[in-house]
């Protein structure tokens, strides 16, 4: 692991790289739903965002005020300009329909609507101590073993392994632990993912794979996972864009504000298996 503290370096601007020495990473034991019932002509992508933490997750050290996996408000990955509250409540392309506390481990989510889409963005932001079961509830949800719903208005819409697409965002805890848990998938159905974590296809795949999920966008090295790139794919996927487009339109964002080269962009952010 000690190369990947040496990149860090040299990639100083991207906050949220990997460490050579992890800390130690609290788990608590999931419980598995499996709610179906849904208004089945909306289509959701739910989103899991692990909030960086400098004391629990194996990263190099950010500013303890955008580093406490404890405060979602001031968080990297969460309430800062380009986390993904921070980002998307500023969209032109997403209305923000609803805020909400849910217990202590996913200590807030987001409804988002799009504008001329019915597709619904649900975004959890797990306290940075539980990487562990943030992982694993993305995982369980593309295999779809875990199931939700959430009632919005007077529309309930699926999440989990009821959405249409899930996102992992933040630290690759994988780095840091293994998972010994079955994510085979269970209906049948295919999911599509997007992983934005440093180098989250080597680490990702053999549990991605099980689950039979669709990877359209994830990474090869080293990254910020900040939510532009998500933004931006996202854009191309509810166009109908093709995995290549999607591809390249997150590849564009991540370009436009890492100020590196659309060539190193899509080295790094990679489509399929």
């Amino acid at each position: 692991m000690k190369k990947y503290s040496v990149l860090c370096i040299l990639f100083a601007l991207l906050f949220t790289s990997c460490n050579a020495k992890p800390k130690p990473v609290k788990t608590v034991q999931n419980q598995m739903k499996n709610v179906s019932n849904f208004d089945a002509s909306t289509k959701t992508i739910h989103v899991f965002v692990a909030l960086c933490d400098n004391k629990y997750q194996g990263i190099v050290p950010v500013p303890k005020a955008i580093g406490t996996g404890q405060d979602p408000a001031n968080n990297l990955y969460w309430g800062c300009a380009y986390g993904i509250k921070g980002y998307f409540k500023k969209s032109k392309e997403w209305k923000l329909l609803k805020t909400q506390k849910l217990d202590k481990i996913r200590m807030e989510r987001l409804v988002f609507k799009h504008i001329s889409k019915n597709y619904y963005l649900v975004a959890d932001a797990y306290d940075g101590q539980y990487i562990k079961k943030t992982t694993t509830d993305f995982l369980y949800s593309a295999a779809g073993k875990l199931k939700d719903t959430v009632k919005i208005n007077k529309t309930t819409i699926g999440i989990n392994g009821n959405a249409k697409m899930v996102a992992y965002i933040g630290h690759d805890g994988l780095m840091d632990f293994q998972l010994n848990e079955n994510f085979s998938n269970a209906d049948g159905k295919q999911r599509d993912a997007i992983i934005l974590a440093c180098i989250s296809k080597k680490y990702f795949a053999p549990h991605l794979a099980q689950a039979k999920a669709n990877p359209l966008l994830w990474t090869t090295g080293l990254m910020a996972p900040e939510a532009y790139t998500l933004h931006d794919a996202l854009s191309s996927y509810i166009a109908g864009g093709t995995s290549e487009q999607i591809r390249t339109k997150g590849a564009m964002a991540y370009t436009k504000f890492q100020k590196c080269s659309l060539k190193a962009s899509r080295n790094l952010l990679v489509t399929g298996y």
